[in-house]
């Protein structure tokens, strides 16, 4: 496949890829094979993160893909275990080491942490040099409510590229959405098709979009499946999103979202499907104490 996804231009401009693919619980040994796959169905984007213990596999698969490193784009996060300004600039070393890259693409925080905000501050500007050093292209946050960001952008000087936050069309965040666009964010959507539950003890009981009424009617309309349904949503409201999969055919079935439209009345139909509840954890509820995760040197 010769299609590639549209681009976005950040609030720095550099230029990321709408749609990339997620590996978060994708097994190392599923991982660089799902990468490679992605990437010679069409896909330019790899979105990874120290905490999913892949980064590793994530750098094999770009090297299997035969691709010139220059041609993907890699987004990975910093976990709040490795929060604090020195800490942080190791935290990079760490992941650019796995990868096998010089220079990462977008470097964000995986958390707010507000019970150690001091900590993620300057985690922040460990960021902020990085990309000053030219070792970073963009920098950013992800599961930033209203009240972390406005914290934030308050005590920096870079205004994060971009916020990654859990949004389908169950659990919409309209209030996170309005925060980032007002301070020039891009809102990027993991667990963007809301149909699998990433989180042991969160969202358990919740139902799947990706069996819901209105999502079928709207696919079998255009002849798509619900999840090309919302990802087409996500990229026509101009959002950034990040479908997981290891399975090629998965892979190449939520790369097929370039060659439909949904009209208006389609896109507010999905978006009247919010019901305000999350599906992963509270970003206020974790910190070391909930989620502790060392992340090894290598």
């Amino acid at each position: 496949m010769t299609t590639q996804a549209p681009t976005i231009t950040l609030n720095n401009g550099v230029t990321i890829p709408a749609l990339g693919l997620g590996v978060f619980q994708s097994a190392p040994a599923d991982t660089a094979t799902a990468v490679e796959a992605a990437l010679a169905t069409g896909y330019r984007h790899i979105d990874t993160a120290a905490a999913y213990g892949n980064e590793r596999q994530v750098g094999e698969g770009i090297r299997g893909s035969g691709l010139d490193r220059s041609e993907v784009f890699v987004e990975t996060k910093i976990w709040v275990s490795d929060y604090g300004y020195d800490q942080t600039l190791h935290a990079f070393d760490k992941s650019a080491t796995k990868l096998g890259v010089e220079q990462i693409d977008l470097l964000i925080l995986h958390q707010p942490m507000p019970q150690h905000f001091g900590r993620t501050v300057d985690a922040y500007r460990a960021l902020e040099q990085l990309l000053a050093d030219g070792r970073v292209r963009a920098i950013g946050v992800s599961n930033f409510m209203p009240h972390h960001l406005s914290a934030l952008v308050e005590r920096v000087e870079v205004v994060p590229a971009v916020n990654q936050v859990e949004l389908h069309p169950y659990f919409t965040q309209p209030e996170v959405q309005a925060a980032n666009d007002g301070h020039g964010v891009l809102t990027q959507a993991w667990s963007p098709i809301g149909g699998i539950t990433f989180y042991p003890g969160w969202g358990d009981d919740r139902t799947s979009a990706l069996k819901d009424p209105t999502i079928g009617e709207i696919a079998a309309a255009h002849g798509k499946s619900p999840a090309q349904v919302m990802l087409r949503w996500h990229l026509q409201q101009g959002r950034s999103a990040i479908p997981k999969s290891i399975k090629p055919s998965r892979i190449a079935e939520n790369f097929a979202v370039f060659d439909f439209s949904l009209s208006a009345d389609e896109l507010s139909r999905l978006d009247a499907l919010d019901t305000g509840r999350r599906g992963g954890p509270d970003p206020d509820a974790i910190d070391p104490s909930t989620r502790d995760i060392t992340i090894p040197e290598a």
